[in-house]
This record gives C-alpha cells, sequence and structure tokens, in this order.
C-alpha cells in the first residue's frame, strides 16, 4: 500500500468524527425559517470531495510541515459541518411549518411562514457565525476524547500554546477547567434535568453548570431530609418533631388531580363522578436514577413494585371506597411510594376535595368533615400547594380561603392556578401577579389537563408531563409578552416541579434546627425511661421468642416426664368401663320405658340370674356376646383418639401456662403442631393395636388373679355408675317442682304398667291429669330407680361368695367384662407408648420451632412480640430510642456535607448561614 493510502486512511477516521460531533452541535441551534433551504440547495450542489482532499492533504502531509496545513485543514473541515447544520435547519423548518399547518387556520399558517421566512433573513448571518462556534467547541470536545497519534499531538499542543498567548495579549478568557470536573458537573445536570422534567418537556436546559451543581445537591439534600422526615413519622408522638410535608387542596373541580399526574408524569389517581378521593394519599417520590422503568408501592398492604399504574390506580380507588358512604371521608392515610428516575425527591399529600353542598346520598355534614380533615393537614409546619381555577376568581378560591386561615401572611403557600387556557392572557397574567391575595411563594400557571384523545389508539399514559409540557409552552409561547421570561410571571408544569423542590428543600432547612433541638430532647427523654425501667438491657423480638420457645420447652420436658403408661391405661381403662356398662344395660340391665302399657313379664330377669342353672344357654349365650362385641368395638380406634386427645388437651393446657398464652397466632400454631404429629401416627398405631388384639377376638382366657382384680374395681365402676342416676333423679325432681310432684307421677306410671290403671286417651296432651312433659319425666323418673335398684342388686351380687370364685363367670358377667376390658387395655398401651407417644415427645418439639419459624417470616414476628402489652412497651421504646439516634446521625450527616467550601458557599448564597446553638456545629440549612 502507499504512504499516501495509508496516510489517508489514518487520518479519515478522525475527520469523521469531527464533523460528526460538529452536526451534533448543529442540532441544538434555533429553528430557522424556509430559506435556508436555499443553502441546503447550495451545499447539496457544491460537489463533495471530502475524500480527494483527504488524499490531496495526504500528499501534502509528506511534502510541507503540519504547521503549514492544519489552517487549511480546519477551512475545509468548517464546510462539512456547516453543510449538515444547513441540512439540519431547513428539515426543522420544515416540521415546525408541518406544525402550524395542523394547528392554525390558513391565514395564521401563511403569517407564520411569512415571520419564519424573514427571521431566517435576518438570523443567517449569525447562524453562520455559530456554527463556526459549534465547530470549534465540537473540535475540542473531540481532542479530549479520542485517541490522537503522538505526532498529530505535539503540533496541536504547540498551535494550542501558541494561540493561547494570543488569547493572553488580546484579553485572555482563563484556562479550560478540567475535563473530570467537565464530566461530573454533566453528570449531576443529568440527574436534575430528568428530575425537573426538562427531558420530559419541550423546554431546554438553560441552567449553568453552577446552578446545575447546587441544583444537584439541592436534590441529595432533600432526598436525605424527606428520609429524615418518613423516620420522624415512625417516631410521633411530637409536633415538634417533623418536618414539613406538602399538602394539596383545592375544591373537587380545580383540577387537583391533573396537577399531582403531572408532577408525578403518570395518570395513577382515583377518576370519578363521584366523590372518589375519601381518604389522604400520603405520597412520596423518590428519585432513582437508576431505575429502569417507573415503579409503585404500597409498604402498609406489603405491595411492591407494582409498574402498571392502571393497577396503582385500581388499588387507590378500591382503599378509597372501602370507607362507606356514610362516613365518606376518613383520616386513615394511603400511604404510595413511587420510585423513578424522572421525578423529584418530594413528599406530598393529596386530601379530598372541598364541596360546595353535599350530595343526595351524602351526609349533610360532608363539608363540615372535609374541611376539619384538611384543617388537620395544613397547620404548621406543612407547605400548601392551594388548586385554584383560572376561571374562577381568587375571591371565591376555597383552597386559598382555607390556606388563609392558617398561613394568613402566606409564608408557606404555593399558589397553583390551573385551566390557564379557559380564560384570557391578559387575565392569566394579572392572577398570576395578583397583589389583592399575595403569596410569598408566589403562584404558578399550569395547563395541567391532558388534550382530549381522538383517534382509535389509547393515549400513552407513561409520557404525561411530555404532552402536557408541550402543550403548555405551544399555549404560553403564543403570548410572549404575558407569559414571556421578562413578563415577571412563573407558568408550566415543569417549574412547578422545581419550585416545590426548592421551597420543599428551604422549608425543611428552616426546621432543621428546631427540629434537631426536639429530638435531643426526645432522645435524652427515652434514654432515661429505658435506663429507668429495663435498666438499659435492649429486648428485641427475636430474643423474646427464643426466651418463650425455652419456657414452653421446659413446661413440655415435666409433662413428658409425667405422663407415660400409667396415665395412659388409666384413661384407656375409663373408656373401656364405659363400654362394659353399655354392653351390661343392653344385655342385662332394665330398658327405658316408651309408654304406660302394661309391662310383660320377662322369662329371663336379672334378678333371677344368682339362682339360674350354670349350663343355662341363655346366660351362656348373653356373655359370649357382650365379650366379643367388646374385643370387636374397635379397641384400636378408641385407643389412639382418647390418649391423642388427652395429650393435645394436656399440650393446650401447657401453651395457657406458658409465655405463648398471650398469643393467639402462636397457641394455634402450637396445638396445630400437636394435632399434625398426632395425626401422623395415629392410623398406624390403630391398625397395630387391632393386629395385637386378634387373639382376644374369639376367646379371652382370664387368670384367677386377673379375675380379683376385676372384681374389685368393677365395684367402683358400679358405685359411679349408681352415684349418676341417682345425680339424674335429683336433677328431675327440680325439673317437675318437687320430690312430692315426681312421686305422684311415678306412681301413675306404676299403675299404668302394672295394668291397675288404664291410661286411655294417652295423647300430646297428657293423660290421668299429668302433662304429656310430665309424664315423659315419670316415665324416666321410673327407669332411673330400676336401675339404681338392679346396680344396687348387682353391686351385693358381686360382693357374695358366688363371685369369688372364676368358674362362676356366668353370674358374674360384670367381673368378667371389666378383666376383659382390663386385658385388652394392657395391651393396647404397650404398643401406643411404642408407636405413639415416644414419637411425639422426639417430634412435637422441632414441629413448634418448625411452624413458629414459618409464621415469623415478612413481619411475623415483630407482630408476635408486639402482642404481649408488657413486650410491646419495651420494644417501642427501645424502636424509639434507635430510630431518634439514626435521624441524629444523617443530620449529622448533612451537617458533614454542608461544612465543605463548596457546600457552604452555596447554601450562604443561597439560604444564609444559621449561627451554632449551645456550642454545637452551625447548621447550614
Amino acid at each position: 500500500m502507499s504512504a499516501q493510502l495509508r496516510a489517508a486512511g489514518a487520518f479519515a477516521p478522525f475527520a469523521r468524527r469531527v464533523a460528526v460531533r460538529a452536526v451534533r452541535h448543529f442540532h441544538q441551534l434555533p429553528t430557522g425559517g424556509i430559506q435556508r433551504a436555499d443553502g441546503v440547495a447550495r451545499a447539496v450542489r457544491r460537489p463533495m470531495r471530502f475524500t480527494a482532499n483527504s488524499y490531496h492533504n495526504a500528499v501534502i502531509v509528506r511534502n510541507i510541515s503540519f504547521a503549514r496545513m492544519l489552517p487549511k485543514l480546519v477551512v475545509k473541515f468548517a464546510r462539512i459541518p456547516a453543510m449538515f447544520g444547513s441540512l439540519m435547519i431547513g428539515g426543522v423548518a420544515w416540521i415546525q411549518y408541518q406544525a402550524i399547518q395542523v394547528s392554525n387556520s390558513a391565514s395564521e399558517m401563511f403569517g407564520n411562514v411569512k415571520d419564519t421566512v424573514s427571521t431566517t433573513a435576518t438570523s443567517l448571518w449569525g447562524s453562520a457565525l455559530d456554527i463556526a462556534e459549534q465547530t470549534k467547541r465540537g473540535w475540542v470536545s473531540t481532542k479530549e476524547h479520542i485517541e490522537v497519534p503522538e505526532w498529530l499531538e505535539s503540533i496541536l499542543r504547540k498551535d494550542g500554546e501558541s494561540g493561547e498567548g494570543r488569547s493572553s495579549s488580546g484579553g485572555s478568557r482563563g484556562p479550560e477547567p478540567p475535563k473530570q470536573g467537565r464530566t461530573a458537573v454533566a453528570a449531576a445536570a443529568s440527574a436534575s434535568a430528568a428530575a425537573y422534567g426538562y427531558d420530559q418537556s419541550a423546554e431546554h436546559d438553560e441552567r449553568t453548570p453552577e446552578e446545575m451543581a447546587k441544583d444537584d445537591q439541592m436534590m441529595y439534600i432533600t432526598k436525605a431530609m424527606i428520609e429524615i422526615r418518613n423516620l420522624l413519622q415512625k417516631v410521633g408522638q411530637s409536633n415538634t418533631v417533623t418536618l414539613p410535608a406538602i399538602v394539596v387542596i383545592g375544591s373537587q373541580s380545580s383540577g387537583k388531580s391533573s396537577v399531582l399526574e403531572s408532577i408525578v408524569g403518570h395518570e395513577f389517581l382515583p377518576k370519578g363522578s363521584n366523590m372518589i378521593t375519601r381518604r389522604p394519599i400520603e405520597l412520596t417520590l423518590v428519585n432513582e436514577p437508576d431505575a429502569k422503568q417507573d415503579y409503585g408501592e404500597f409498604p402498609d398492604l406489603g405491595l411492591h413494585r407494582i409498574t402498571d399504574f392502571s393497577l396503582i390506580q385500581k388499588n387507590l380507588t378500591e382503599l378509597n371506597m372501602s370507607v362507606s358512604e356514610s362516613e365518606c371521608v376518613s383520616d386513615d392515610p394511603i400511604h404510595l411510594v413511587i420510585h423513578s428516575p424522572r421525578v423529584p425527591d418530594l413528599s406530598l399529600i393529596d386530601l379530598p376535595g372541598y364541596i360546595q353542598v353535599a350530595g343526595e346520598n351524602q351526609p349533610r355534614e360532608l363539608k363540615r368533615k372535609i374541611s376539619e380533615l384538611c384543617d388537620k393537614y395544613i397547620r404548621g409546619p406543612n407547605i400548601i400547594l392551594a388548586i385554584s381555577a383560572a376561571d374562577v376568581d381568587l375571591a371565591n378560591s376555597t383552597a386559598l380561603q382555607a390556606s388563609r386561615r392558617v398561613d394568613p401572611r402566606g409564608e408557606r403557600t404555593i399558589g397553583v392556578i390551573t385551566k390557564m387556557d379557559l380564560v384570557d392572557a391578559e387575565k392569566g397574567a394579572a392572577i398570576l401577579s395578583d397583589r389583592q391575595y399575595p403569596l410569598r411563594l408566589g403562584y404558578v400557571g399550569v395547563i395541567s389537563k391532558l388534550p382530549t384523545q381522538s383517534g382509535l389508539f389509547k393515549r400513552d399514559t407513561g409520557n404525561v408531563l411530555a404532552t402536557i409540557s408541550r402543550n403548555e409552552k405551544t399555549y404560553f409561547n403564543s403570548y410572549p409578552d404575558q407569559f414571556g421570561p421578562d413578563a415577571g410571571v412563573n407558568t408550566g408544569t415543569v417549574t412547578l416541579r422545581k419550585k416545590l423542590m426548592q421551597v420543599l428543600e428551604q422549608q425543611m432547612s428552616s426546621k432543621l434546627q428546631v427540629t434537631t433541638d426536639a429530638i435531643h430532647r426526645e432522645l435524652e427523654e427515652t434514654s432515661y425511661q429505658f435506663k429507668v425501667q429495663y435498666n438499659e438491657e435492649p429486648m428485641t423480638a427475636e430474643a423474646y421468642l427464643a426466651a418463650s420457645l425455652d419456657d414452653f420447652k421446659h413446661l413440655f420436658h415435666k409433662f413428658a416426664s409425667s405422663f407415660g403408661r400409667p396415665q395412659m391405661h388409666e384413661l384407656l381403662k375409663g373408656a373401656l368401663d364405659q363400654r362394659v356398662l353399655d354392653q351390661l344395660a343392653a344385655r342385662y340391665w332394665n330398658k327405658p320405658i316408651s309408654d304406660l302399657s302394661t309391662a310383660l313379664p320377662e322369662p329371663d330377669s336379672i334378678a333371677d340370674l344368682p339362682k339360674a342353672d350354670p349350663k343355662s344357654p341363655y346366660w351362656h349365650l348373653q356373655l359370649d356376646t357382650a365379650s366379643s362385641a367388646l374385643t370387636r368395638l374397635g379397641v384400636g380406634r378408641l385407643a389412639t383418639t382418647v390418649v391423642a386427645s388427652a395429650v393435645q388437651a394436656n399440650v393446650d393446657q401447657l401453651v395457657s401456662k406458658s409465655a405463648f398464652a398471650k398469643h393467639p397466632s402462636a397457641r394455634q400454631v402450637i396445638s396445630d403442631a400437636a394435632s399434625t404429629v398426632l395425626a401422623d401416627r395415629a392410623y398406624t398405631t390403630s391398625d397395630g393395636i387391632e393386629f395385637s388384639l386378634k387373639p382376644y377376638k374369639y376367646e379371652v382366657d382370664i387368670q384367677q388373679q386377673e379375675w380379683q382384680q376385676g372384681r374389685d374395681h368393677v365395684t367402683g365402676v358400679l358405685k359411679t355408675e349408681l352415684d349418676h342416676c341417682q345425680g339424674a333423679m335429683k336433677n328431675l325432681e327440680n325439673v317437675v317442682g318437687g320430690k312430692k310432684k315426681l312421686k305422684e307421677v311415678m306412681t301413675f306410671v306404676d299403675k299404668a304398667r302394672k295394668g291397675d290403671i288404664v291410661a286411655e286417651g294417652e295423647t300430646r296432651n297428657g293423660a290421668g291429669g299429668f302433662s304429656a312433659a310430665l309424664l315423659a319425666k315419670g316415665r324416666e323418673a321410673v327407669f332411673l330407680r330400676d336401675r339404681a335398684d338392679i346396680i344396687n342388686m348387682r353391686m351385693l351380687a358381686v360382693k357374695s361368695r358366688q363371685c369369688k370364685n372364676l368358674e362362676n363367670k356366668y353370674y358374674c358377667p360384670e367381673v368378667f367384662l371389666d378383666a376383659v376390658a382390663t386385658k385388652l387395655t394392657q395391651t393396647a398401651v404397650l404398643f401406643l407408648n411404642v408407636e405413639m407417644l415416644n414419637d411425639f415427645y422426639a417430634r412435637f418439639p422441632r414441629e413448634v420451632e418448625s411452624k413458629l419459624s414459618e409464621q415469623m417470616h415478612g413481619g411475623g414476628l415483630e407482630r408476635f412480640a408486639r402482642e404481649d402489652p408488657r413486650i410491646k412497651r419495651h420494644l417501642d421504646l427501645v424502636k424509639r430510642k434507635e430510630l431518634l439516634e439514626l435521624v441524629l446521625a444523617k443530620i449529622e450527616g448533612l451537617n458533614q456535607m454542608g461544612s465543605g467550601d463548596r457546600g457552604r458557599e452555596l447554601h450562604d448564597g443561597k439560604f444564609g448561614k444559621r449561627g451554632g446553638n449551645g456550642g454545637r456545629r452551625g447548621y447550614l440549612f
């Protein structure tokens, strides 16, 4: 490859980058008129000789010095940006022409084109100078960002030194700022510009680097103080320990919701014809530069990262509509946090709009309730954002009237005038510069209502600010005399955004010293209480749960040591004793009396059993059937149910004695854990018991010692049953009105059953002068009397010589069945102890820990600890102390940031320096 080609190839990319950088700068020039198309045409007609010139220059590089070549090269480079700049200007002029043609009538379009042409002609020379200046800036910027060969860098350095010497002789402009400093300024500018809304609006960011740095630092300070305010809200209990927020008030038709949505940049507030906002909405805007997508959060509901703002709108609507129509408004706030790189750090509170007259379905005191709710929030130190419509006289503005009651001097009220396009420009400018209702923070005029949507496509609700800003710029720029830079009025949503940030930061800064002093007092008081009441020993929810678990485990260990085979034997034997009595009542004892008919004689009465034939098949069958029914009744299921119920009851009793007694949710968790472990082994244990009892289902072999034990035990069982019969008889006497009355009824029943009296006409109305209900009680009393007589008789029989011998088991069915029940109990208890109880003792403590751990996720641990009032007071005091210390640490961090030379310079010029207090560090806020 030739030397000429190599030189041209090395230099061509550098030339192209310089040309592109110049074109980027030209894009920022003011739009010209359609006459600039002339310049574009001429530039197009001029032949493109860039490549040829590059090769030509490459030859010169080899033959002459670079010092002679460089000026010519710069002139040639300037031609290309000029051509592209002219082309861009012509394109912008055509776009402007088309916009004017769509939005205005034919006559207005002609006038606008005429003005554009004349403006372009007069500014053509100035644009040429701007092109040269932009080219120079592009060259300087390109020098800093590209890699330049050493031979070219040495030449440029010599040329720069000579240029600097000439500049010094002819009026020096000073050295360029460091490259790193310019990068930092650019980063700060982009962050603050996004927060203020310049990147979403039609306005250009005309701030100086110093103003950008101030705004960037103000954003940081505001963000930090909003964090401090949120922490102070958690501290509570004192009006002095707080920082201001921006409270938005206005009538329902003032455009309050539109203003808030334009500030946020999204449509998210509830919409409807009826009163929708019924609760305060505490809105916190968080500027998050790294966020790739805007999202909202409802921290009280546990809803995070909601990127669909229509869902936020739906949630807000549902939360507001949860307030009944009879109540209409509530002071329970809704907390919403919105994160976005395009919102400023603000703390806003949206309140229900003022009304003049209550609706048909609204309470009469609604107007008063709304006024009282708003008055609660617009008290100091909060900033009032009073929304008023331009088409309503300020004298009739409900928001301004309310603000003047609490802020008569207008020191913390910002007036926002909406619907500026509904009044004449002269009148609108007069409202913004109003002197009859002066506000120290002034008025801002906005047109925050989105244009009416037309067409088939849905509007992009995520670009609200850009749409509103374009609409506002179109309107306000149409009246430069009334709303221009020299008019002295504030207009536009972008201006409102920046003003809110500045005012909030100023108000927070002015209150920070007072708030800090109050925090010191609160912290001293809290520390004193902590020392006196708790000896400075902090309590945490984790420590309280651990202590509660240890206490419960200790109680459970004592229970496990005391509940074993003897206790299970007693429980199961008691259950089987009742089954023995059921068999005796069904096969040996008397039956309930169902009517007053004559009783039929019984061939085999229990009274005749002691004298019966030892080989009587009737009594043999009765005993064998009763024994078989006892062994086949499902002892396995009965045993597991009885023991599991007893263990469950003991666990519940242990919980009621432990620290968990004050925690309903934890009590339920422990009870469920016991049920889970017991049920897990219930079927296996029941089947095992039934399998072990199979030999007894056909024949039960009873030993003499077991017979004697049964004889001794069944006497007590019969005595208990006799006591139950006698107790039931006492209750009947009380029900019917006394023993005498009951005896009369029983006598009538006995005579009727013997046949001495024929109870004719016994119906639902009764018989023999007794009511049907009284006769029912009489029949029951006769049954209980006869049952008691039988039990007494059988108790004597069990104690007789006849029942002393096992061979007489058919004469003593009570003793035999009791012995069988004891044998079944002993076998079942062995299996229960191994398969169920030991397994429960091993698994239950681990199951409790596991289930409690699951419940404590997601804030459950804190809720658990706070269910105990004593622990709640302790935790609240510890948390309050920690929050106050954290707030002081954050304030100290702000002080350290403001103590630097740069921070002191910025804040002294903006707010004025504040002196120290009591020997402490002075606050620069």
